[in-house]
């Protein structure tokens, strides 16, 4: 199987780099070699490699500066998983692609299914609904697999935010009244693996909910964290827990970010770990 894989840099697109090779032709281009914005040039880039398979991790993910970016947000996020799913359909290929618990406005009081409705606050949480659409609206065989809070040990995220920050400061305001589950890159790529060796997926061509088990706030995380962090002897860090009120972004967050991880297991037998002993194996504790 030849698998052409995006956004090999970021968090989970260098995971998946490496759980897939058992599963085939890894295809991983980088951004100087394949600019998600130019469509022309993703577009003949798809068709002279010919791949079984996409795996589109790439996304912008600035979520605060895509109040004032909506048209990149939108070509990279939105035009660029069209036009792979797309080239897709006229090769004959299949496509797994990655969404956000943003698609969301956070209102539902329990963890959200597949199945409920849509509303993104944000530029960022519309152009990856708009993005999902059009790979639905392509009929390939594809999964969509929307995820959150994704954190890891290389690129920008909240757990290295967080380490850079108790080395800098002895006291964090972090909002406490945001929920969802943390969930570690590697485990995505894993998951991910696994469901794509079940092939052909192409019978259970859908969304699906993909993030480690359990909840918490952004405090919560936090604190967790620096539970695991190794400071010096003199070194005291205190984490204040603040309503989102007091902290002012450009983009508006959902509330509740919490999704079920009910459909995968059913379909694939994916069980996501808690997301605590997922930090532990993260973190080497």
């Amino acid at each position: 199987m030849k698998i052409l894989l995006t956004g090999v840099n970021g968090q989970v697109g260098w995971e998946l780099r490496r759980t897939l090779a058992t599963l085939g032709e890894v295809i991983a281009p980088t951004r100087a070699q394949l600019d998600l914005t130019d469509a022309t040039a993703l577009r003949n880039f798809l068709h002279e490699i010919g791949p079984d398979l996409i795996v589109n991790p790439a996304a912008y993910t600035a979520v605060d500066k895509a109040e004032s970016e909506p048209e990149l947000a939108h070509a990279i996020n939105t035009i660029a998983p069209a036009v792979m799913a797309e080239a897709a359909a006229k090769l004959g290929a299949a496509m797994v692609h990655y969404s956000t618990d943003y698609v969301f406005d956070g209102s539902k009081s329990g963890p959200y299914l597949e199945s409920d409705n849509t509303n993104p606050l944000s530029v960022y949480g519309k152009t990856k609904l708009a993005g999902e659409q059009a790979i639905v609206a392509a009929d390939i065989p594809h999964l969509i697999l929307r995820t959150s809070w994704v954190y890891g040990l290389r690129g920008g995220n909240f757990l290295l935010t967080m380490q850079r920050l108790f080395k800098e400061r002895d006291t964090l305001n972090v909002v406490n009244d945001q929920f969802g589950a943390p969930t570690w890159s590697r485990m995505i790529a894993e998951a991910s693996a696994q469901i794509i060796a079940q092939h052909p997926f192409r019978n259970d061509s859908g969304i699906y909910h993909l993030t480690n088990a359990g909840n918490i706030s952004w405090y919560n995380f936090a604190q967790a964290i620096l539970a695991r962090t190794t400071l010096p002897a003199d070194k005291q860090v205190t984490i204040n827990a603040i309503p989102a009120a007091q902290y002012p972004t450009a983009a508006t967050r959902p509330v509740n970010s919490v999704l079920s991880g009910d459909k995968v297991r059913h379909t694939f037998g994916i069980c996501m770990p808690d997301w605590e002993a997922t930090l532990d194996r993260c973190m080497g504790n």
